[in-house]
Parts: C-alpha cells; structure tokens; sequence
C-alpha cells in the first residue's frame, strides 16, 4: 500500500508533535508549508501526487477547531471539481484517507457538557463530507491530544504508534455516510 503524508503545519520548527510524528516517517512526507511557502500551490503537482498513491494522510494541528489555512486552499483547488468529484470526477475513487490531527486540549475535553462542548470527529465533520463526496473510503482518526500537556515519553509512544499505524495494510474505518 503506496502511503503518502501530506503535512500541513505552518511552523514546524516551532512544533512538538506534528515534528515528532514524521521524524522517522517512514513514508513519504509532503510538508505542504515547505513546498509552498507562498501559498502558491501547483494544483497539478498535488493531483499527480495523489494519483500515485493507495492512502492519503492529513496532519495537521486543530487551528480554532478547523483546519490551517493552507491546508484549506489545497482542498479547495486540488480537489477540484470534474477531477476529485463530479460526473466526470473520479480521481480519488476508493483510495484511503486518514485524518492524523492534533490538539492542543485533551480528548477528554473534546466531550459534550466539557470544555469544548464537542466532539473531535463532530469538529472534523466538514472534511469527512469532502472526503464522501470524494468517494474515498474514510478511515478512523490519529488523534494526537493534549500537546500543552504532553511529556516526551508520552509523545514518543504516540509517535512510534503513528508510524506502526502507517505500515499496516488494512486500518478501522469511519462510519460515515452523505444522506
């Protein structure tokens, strides 16, 4: 299964766990940031990237309960229409996508009646219906939580969680369907 990681962190030199999470990647690793840092993004380039591939990872940090700007723009004019979805759209058929966030809170903040009032798949709602739209097949969740929180030892486990998620062949899926 031909994996790629596309990164969307718009610091990662200031960042603990999503900079954890791909050191040691092994798989590909796009760091969206990096390849575009003006924001510019070659719409072609993405589409070839993901047509070569069986799975797609997002990461990237929870930015005010959504996603970092970047990673907005690359969704809107990468999955473009007539491409990714559409009658003629079928580029992203069946191939898997994974969504590795992290946040800042702990899961257990992520509850309704707690902090955030919420959960994180009801935060991520929006991206699970572009990827039904899509006709990928949705995996579970990474959820990386409590950054503000977390110890080293802490983080290297989830880390060396993360890259043994990455090798196996068959992952959960996300129950998840457009009415």
């Amino acid at each position: 299964m031909k994996t790629t990681i596309f990164l969307f962190h718009p610091n990662l030199k200031e960042s603990l766990i999503n900079a954890a999470l791909i050191n040691n990647a092994n798989t590909e690793v796009r760091n969206i940031y990096g390849l575009y840092p003006d924001g510019n993004i070659d719409i072609h380039q993405e589409q070839e990237a993901l047509s070569k591939i069986d799975r797609i990872v997002l990461q990237f940090p929870m930015y005010w309960y959504s996603v970092p700007p970047l990673m907005k723009k690359w969704e809107d004019l990468v999955l473009e229409h007539g491409w990714a979805y559409g009658s003629k759209g079928h580029a992203l058929d069946n191939k898997e996508i994974l969504i590795a966030v992290s946040t800042g809170a702990r899961l257990s903040d992520y509850q309704p009646g707690s902090v955030q009032n919420h959960t994180i798949n009801e935060y991520l709602l929006p991206l699970f219906a572009t990827f039904a739209t899509t006709r990928m097949t949705i995996l579970q969740p990474f959820i990386t939580d409590g950054g503000i929180y977390i110890t080293d030892p802490e983080l290297q486990k989830r880390a060396a969680e993360y890259q043994q998620l990455l090798t196996k062949d068959q992952l959960p899926r996300l129950k998840y369907q457009i009415l």
